[in-house]
């Protein structure tokens, strides 16, 4: 017996050596931080405009802290996880990654070092992602000045906290390599994939996850998925706001932050939309042309402002005078900037709450969460700002408001579980 259970002790211990030799990575030599003279500034202009798409600094900068120094915390199922300093700082930075490092990190997922990232880190994203791109990024991030900062260690518990680990899961989930071209497809609808599939990386949070953390493929992918306590919604056939996406719409929206038939981009997607807005027109034609094939076809004579004009006939058109604490509220705390007719624009756009996604969505989490909250930090000034309510309402009378805007504006019975959601995302 116990000659076997020392040979069963020296088979694992030789399966973990093995495995250790099997997933170890090589180092990459450093480098001296390179000459921010060196680079081209058509090509650090490029990369600044792919930083924006990739919506690097908002993953990579913590509260109050300098663009792309990281330390920014990212709750996850696994553990908390703390991003890295992207600016070429030489000790706490990617100062003395050389570029073949930096495109190991995007295309591989493994670190100078030879260690394995996290997938939360996109990794399987920006694999898809182009020589002249990379470069291009790279030459943006190392002219950036370099920045010291102590990044605290991640909170993952074990095994999680063993990036060996990681090797299992790219053999499960990661499909390496560029996106194939489809030749069936015209060289816009090919553009719109390469930006969305890759720096884009839109599906990371337009798509639901499995229990590893992979991105679920097939009739789930772009089903819509919760980041931060946001409900990012689906992009496919599950999408059902009460006036349908097409590319028109989903061009108008990326180009300025906000669409007269849906609403405005607030919390997790104010920043996207914030680098959206500085990419060309014709690569935002491409992404909206790619993205409108995923949602249910319209029909030719489909005109979002004909459904808007019917909506808000139905609701503004149809409003009594206010009688209950919903109704009070409104008038008192909302109107002047959700009014509808030909008075005085407030503090930037009026977004129409008769077409408003939110109002009509299967749960009111980012309703409460842009009245909590509001939006102090819109994707584009000139779309103005949205007062918090956090200290002004209390509990009850957030539930009431809510009740009162999904009730009358867009004629679906109140959320059943607006008690609870309202003291949790308080």
């Amino acid at each position: 017996m116990k000659n076997t259970s020392l040979a069963v002790i020296g088979g694992l211990a030789a399966l973990a050596v093995l495995g250790l030799i099997a997933t170890w990575q090589p180092s990459i030599a450093p480098i001296d931080p390179p000459d921010p003279a060196s680079f081209a500034a058509d090509a650090i202009a490029r990369g600044q405009r792919l930083a924006a798409l990739g919506d690097c600094a908002a993953c990579h900068t913590r509260d109050g802290g300098a663009p792309l120094s990281g330390g920014r915390a990212m709750a996850t199922p696994f553990g908390t996880l703390y991003t890295t300093n992207l600016t070429p700082d030489r000790e706490d930075g990617i100062g003395v990654w050389s570029f073949e490092a930096f495109k190991r990190a995007m295309r591989e997922g493994i670190s100078r070092e030879g260690d394995y990232l996290y997938p939360a880190f996109p990794y399987t994203a920006f694999t898809r992602v182009g020589d002249e791109d990379l470069r291009d990024l790279y030459a943006y991030l190392m002219s950036r000045p370099a920045v010291e900062t102590d990044t605290p260690d991640n909170r993952l518990p074990f095994p999680y906290n063993h990036r060996q680990i990681m090797a299992g899961w790219n053999l499960l989930f990661f499909d390496k390599g560029p996106l194939p071209a489809q030749p069936q497809r015209d060289t816009q609808w090919n553009r719109g994939a390469y930006l969305v599939e890759g720096l884009g990386h839109c599906s990371a949070c337009h798509s639901p996850r499995n229990a590893l953390g992979a991105e679920r493929s097939g009739k789930e992918r772009f089903a819509g998925a919760t980041v931060d306590g946001w409900k990012a919604p689906a992009l496919n056939a599950d999408s059902k706001p009460p006036i349908p996406w097409d590319q028109a719409t989903l061009y108008d929206y990326f180009r300025h932050g906000f669409s007269r038939y849906h609403g405005g981009a607030a919390g997790p997607m104010a920043p996207v939309a914030a680098g959206l807005a500085q990419q060309s027109d014709a690569d935002l034609q491409a992404i909206a042309r790619y993205l409108a094939t995923f949602l249910p076809e319209q029909p030719g004579n489909f005109s979002p402002e004909q459904l808007a004009q019917q909506l808000e006939q139905r609701t503004y058109g149809t409003l009594q005078p206010a009688s209950g604490t919903g109704g009070r509220l409104f008038n008192g705390a909302c109107m002047a900037c959700h009014h509808d007719g030909d008075s005085p624009k407030l503090n930037g756009v009026r977004p129409s709450l008769a077409v408003s996604s939110d109002l009509y969505a299967a749960t009111p989490d980012n309703l409460l969460l842009v009245v909590l909250n509001g939006i102090g930090d819109p994707a584009r000034p000139e779309l103005g700002y949205m007062p918090a309510f956090r200290n002004s309402l209390n509990n009850e009378q957030i539930i009431a408001l809510a009740r009162y805007l999904r009730e009358d504006f867009a004629g679906l019975p109140a959320w059943p579980d607006l008690e609870f959601k309202v003291a949790k995302l308080r």
